[in-house]
This record gives structure tokens, sequence and C-alpha cells, in this order.
């Protein structure tokens, strides 16, 4: 075997290696939907049920300053009128005028303090329900991770929403490389008994 053969085995020897190497170190990639991990998750529909109560209560609250703000709107009425009544005297006309200024300072006052509670209230709820699915999609993360992990994945990948251009992520994925249903297998596993699993969903818009 001359020298220019034995160089060029060695060459293709070593080509062979080289892909090889390369397809063992080719990084294997799964997939998972956290949006529906998160939306499906019996924590967020309890976070979404407390969410529900409280802003019934906070609606009691509206409805009751409301209802003080028409009786007061109802009062400015009857001072106005009375004050404005060419048979009243002129010295009720004039207390009546005054009663009605007052009144309409009042309803000023509890229209700022309806509108500002109002406010308040759906600033609050949307901040809570914020706080809760940040720590949300970090469990599930974790969770993600390990279940890649087991799989044999060193890369997983979010395909459920847009990314700043406002396309998908991921354009297509087989679906055998999708891990959502057994992440939240993985999930329900920690989920109390006393939390029904047909336990009726929720629908609160606090935003995404």
């Amino acid at each position: 075997m001359n020298k220019s053969t034995k160089t060029l085995i060695a060459l293709l020897a070593f080509a062979v290696t080289g892909l090889f190497a390369h397809a063992q170190s080719a990084p294997k990639v799964v997939f998972v939907d956290m949006i529906k991990l998160l939306d499906e998750h019996y924590k967020t529909q309890e976070q979404k049920e407390k969410l529900q109560a409280d802003a019934e209560k906070a609606k009691e609250e509206a409805d009751r300053l409301l209802k003080v703000r028409n009786t007061l709107v109802e009062q400015y009425k009857e001072a106005l009128e009375q004050g404005n009544n060419p048979a009243t005297k002129a010295e009720v006309k004039e207390q009546a005028r005054a009663e009605a200024e007052q009144k309409l300072q009042e309803i000023q006052r509890k229209n700022n303090e309806l509108q500002s509670f109002e406010t308040n209230t759906r600033n609050l709820l949307q901040q809570r329900f914020q706080n809760f699915k940040t720590i949300m999609l970090e469990e599930i993360s974790k969770i993600a991770t390990d279940v890649g992990k087991r799989k044999g994945a060193n890369l997983v990948l979010d395909k459920s929403g847009p990314n700043l251009l406002g396309i998908s992520t991921v354009i297509y994925s087989d679906a055998s490389m999708d891990i959502t249903a057994e992440v939240e297998a993985e999930i329900s596993k920690s989920r109390p008994a006393s939390s029904a699993a047909d336990a009726p969903k929720i629908s609160v818009p606090m935003g995404k």
C-alpha cells in the first residue's frame, strides 16, 4: 500500500469519526406548551376561585358606594328643586340652594371615591394574578426540565406563544417530541385529593 493510499484512508477514517462524533453530540430537543400547562393547572383554578370571590366582595362594596352616591343625587335634586320653586320663601330658597351646593360637592367626592376604589381593586387583582403566574411558570419550568432530562433531552423549548415578531417561536415540532402531557401527568401527582379532578373551571379575565 503506497503512501497516498494510506493518507486517503486516514483522512476518510478521520472524517467518519468526526461525523460520528457530531451525531453523538447533536442536541436532543423536546417541546412543551407552557400556556396550556398553566391554564389547566389545578392551582390556577384554585387561584381564580379566590380572585373571583374577592372580586364579588369588591363588587358588593362598589354597589354600596354607588347606592350612597345615588341617595345624595336624589337629595341634591330635591334641594335644587326647592331652591328654584317660586312659591318657596326667600330665606328657605337660600338655605335649599346652599344645601344643594353641599350635596353636589359630596356627590363629586363620592364619585371620586367610587372610581378610585374600582381602579385600585382591578389593579390589585390583576397584580395578584400576575405574581401568581410568575411563580407558577417557574414551578412548571422546573418540572418540564426534570421530565426533559429523564428523556435524555438537553434542550426544552416552549411552543405556546408568539415571539416579539408576532409569530410562534416553534414553527414545527414532531408530536413525539412534545412532553406537555408527561409534564401535566407529573403535575397531577402533587394534586391534593380534596381538589376534585372534575372541578369546574373559572374564567377570570386577569390578563396575560
